[in-house]
């Protein structure tokens, strides 16, 4: 390495290199960061329910750990260094050493944390909401902080290296923000599939102790750091005396704006456009990646801006931000949604320009603030995460609850309109910002309050029931049996098909109960409610039924589907539980005859492989009684590895399971137990059904035979072997996701797809030459 940099004393090309070698570490430290928050909030899904909560929780204590850090790292980088006579870079390896080893200790923490919360009651209870909070928080909070302590450490290496060096916050921020967007691209579509959660974040453990190694080795060889002349002759020091249009306190006042504005819309913004991109982990994946790909070109150009000392003024980024932040809006109109993939790039394209003049803002501002000097720009920093902090929660139980997806982005919008009006005000701002903004700011105002449709006006019609939770927005629309669910502008299900109430008949009519036990002692807990449907049939068993359902609008909207809903909710054999399906097994002691699963649409949907895992199962078996059956319903789709893969997993974790399709084709009814499934005859349905359910399996048909419905329903039955791959590695668990992470083999197999067609097209043109 010292002949790499030869003497840290001698040229600038030697400290060219050094720096090189800084910004690539920093880039591998945002790097894992990203892997981190990845693999953390799926672990925190498993371990405390998939709710936004978790998701808020999750961001802002990441978010808290960075800001802590910075604070306090800024602080204690200088004195620590001085007394112990060490390079700073010592102390930047040792943070990443912790980092490394807290990636093994927070699985740990979290199956402790999430046993020991099973006690606190409902999902939706605020004792389990603050609980599971401080749990997830004192898991990752510590290795938070530590990555938070990097930023004033790496500083005052650079401030080491170059006493005159004023901008070196943007010289990591680029780096950093570079790091995260390749971590959050390569986990979501490369790492998780190929290796798994478990080996993701090993690699990145991995990765933070090859940094703490080669740092460590720079501390040894360059152990005292001699003062460089820097490399840029217009660092911020000289920009500061030109842009006068920002003082020390409004920088402040502004990085708390942008980072309380810019994680707030990220969420806004996700529950907005899922219904063009979909449910699916890469949706999630491909907006942050746009987010940070703009944030780190505007870095960039902040960079390239100091070299040419071309710096803009905080007033002309804050006239181009104030039109910025309405294109999404503007272009996010839902009525255009029918051009497909374009509707797809204008949203994407559209929320580009405001994340990259964050991107160019933000480190401007703090280095402004700081001067190159660490305590000053980890407080700086500090002030934008808090922003960052409050941002995500707020927009998640305050604006998206109580002003939907349009206001919501309205009120993001606002702050930066109202900057724009003062700075508008002041005749030293005045000149600097361009002419055209303030017309254009006022239309894009009136285009986004007045004409601009989101998803949420769009479904507003017709009599549609729009209702919103801290989670989504369930909108229930339709009528008679054309009555549809959508959650958050997916459509979940519908009136139009019976299967809903077969998933309660099936398993009840295969299961080894006599008549006389249904209403003693039989009980069948429902996971998904949905509309209902299943919950509405299972009771008509006369059977203790328990429904457990994510969703408090999704349970709002029940007697819009059913005329019964009130009377039904008054049984008192039945009640509906707000909690994820998984821990409310968890934290049950209660054990079912009948427990049916129908996990929301697209097999492919985020989180849904925890309804389809074998530690899912697992746990299931667990709450079943002796003979006890399972129904897991799977819509049959053009992927067949990853039905397969379903399938795999519910015969590895049952001995005895069946498969029955429908009429249709397009799904099936999977039965599983850890006993022996009979199939009863006619007559003996006959005798066990109660009049109530022989009424309710035909409430949807013209013909009202019963037993010509129950005859239907046993008529599909598919051999399972027929539905398996050989390969017994295709299946999922907890830690390889399968149905949710396909995009390298199903761009695999339309490479081949795509070659197998054009091989045999050149066969043919060479077929036709020879004739």
């Amino acid at each position: 390495m010292r002949e790499l940099f030869g003497d840290m004393g001698g040229s600038g090309s030697s400290l060219k290199k050094i720096r090189a070698l800084l910004f690539a570490l920093f880039f591998l430290s945002g790097f894992a960061g990203l892997l981190y928050q990845v693999v953390w909030l799926r672990m925190a899904y498993a371990s405390f329910g998939i709710i936004t909560p978790v998701l808020s929780v999750v961001i802002s204590v990441f978010m808290l750990g960075l800001a802590a850090g910075s604070v306090i790292g800024g602080r204690i980088i200088e004195r620590i260094t001085r007394r112990s006579r060490l390079s700073p870079i010592f102390f930047y390896a040792l943070a990443e050493c912790c980092i490394g080893a807290g990636a093994f200790l927070v699985p740990m923490l979290f199956r402790m944390g999430s046993a020991a919360l099973l006690s606190t009651g409902e999902m939706a209870s605020v004792g389990y909401l603050l609980c599971s909070s401080f749990v997830m928080a004192a898991s990752i909070l510590p290795w938070c902080v530590f990555m938070g302590f990097t930023f004033p450490f790496m500083m005052s290496f650079v401030k080491a290296l170059d006493k005159t060096a004023k901008t070196g916050f943007s010289f990591l921020y680029l780096a950093n923000v570079i790091g995260a967007m390749a971590g959050t691209i390569i986990a979501a579509f490369v790492l998780v599939e190929l290796f798994g959660l478990r080996k993701t974040w090993t690699v990145a453990a991995y990765v933070n102790f090859i940094i703490a190694a080669i740092s460590v080795a720079i501390g040894f060889i360059y152990p005292y750091l001699k003062t460089h002349s820097t490399e840029d002759q217009c660092e911020i020091g000289e920009s500061r005396s030109t842009d006068t249009t920002v003082s020390a306190r409004q920088s402040l006042g502004l990085l708390l704006t942008t980072g309380f504005t810019s994680m707030s819309l990220e969420v806004i913004w996700i529950r907005a456009f899922t219904p063009a991109f979909g449910t699916t982990i890469y949706t999630f994946a491909t907006i942050l990646a746009v987010y940070l790909l703009a944030t780190s070109a505007g870095s960039f150009l902040y960079r390239q801006h100091l070299k040419s000392c071309r710096v803009y003024d905080t007033s002309k980024l804050i006239a181009l931000t104030g039109i910025s932040v309405f294109l999404p809006i503007a272009f996010g109109d839902w009525r255009l949604s029918f051009l497909d993939v374009a509707f797809q790039q204008m949203v994407l394209f559209s929320i580009m320009p405001f994340c990259a003049l964050l991107g160019y803002m933000t480190p401007k501002l703090i280095d402004l603030y700081s001067e190159g000097r660490p305590a000053r720009a980890g407080y700086a920093y500090s002030i934008n995460i808090i922003g960052s902090i409050a941002g995500p929660i707020l927009a998640s139980y305050v604006f998206l609850q109580y002003f939907g997806i349009k206001l919501s982005m309205l009120a993001m919008a606002a702050p930066f309109v109202l900057f724009f009006i003062s700075y508008l005000l002041k005749s030293s701002c005045r000149a600097a910002m361009p002419k055209w903004a303030a017309p254009v700011i006022g239309i894009l105002l009136i285009v986004s309050a007045f004409i601009s449709y989101d998803l949420e006006m769009y479904f507003h019609k017709d009599g549609n029931l729009v209702l919103r939770d801290y989670a989504a927005t369930s909108v229930a629309s339709g009528k008679g049996l054309d009555k549809k669910l959508y959650i958050n502008g997916i459509s979940i299900t519908g009136l139009n098909s019976p299967v809903t109430k077969h998933m309660a008949h099936l398993p009840m009519m295969l299961s080894d109960m006599a008549a006389s036990e249904y209403s003693t002692k039989a009980s069948s807990l429902v996971i998904c409610f949905g509309m209902g449907t299943t919950y509405r049939s299972m009771l008509s068993w006369n059977v203790h039924t328990t429904a457990v359902e994510l969703l408090p609008s999704v349970k709002a909207a029940f007697p819009y589907f059913f005329d019964d809903a009130h009377s039904v909710m008054e049984n008192p054999n039945g009640r509906i539980v707000i909690d994820d399906g998984r821990r409310f097994l968890n934290r049950t002691a209660q054990k079912f005859d009948i427990i049916t699963i129908d996990p929301p649409p697209p097999v492919e949907a985020a989180g849904s492989s925890l309804l389809y895992s074998e530690d899912f199962y697992a746990v299931i078996k667990s709450r079943l009684k002796e003979g006890g059956v399972l129904q897991q319903w799977l819509f049959l789709m053009s992927d067949h590895k990853t039905q397969q893969a379903i399938v795999r997993s519910i015969v590895n974790s049952f001995p005895y399971v069946r498969a029955f399709g429908i009429e249709d084709g397009w799904g099936v009814h999977f039965i599983a137990s850890m006993s022996p499934i009979k199939t009863p005859t006619l007559e003996q349905i006959e005798a066990n059904m109660p009049e109530s359910a022989k009424k309710d399996i035909t409430e949807w048909s013209e013909n009202k035979d019963f037993r010509q419905a129950a005859k239907k329903i046993l008529a599909y039955e598919i051999p399972v072997q027929t539905l398996l791959n050989q390969d017994k590695n295709i299946l999922i668990n907890d830690d390889r996701p399968y149905n949710e992470y396909y995009f390298i083999r199903r761009y695999r197999e339309l490479s081949l797809a795509a070659l197998h067609k054009l091989l045999k097209i050149t066969i043919d043109v060479l077929d036709k030459v020879k004739g």
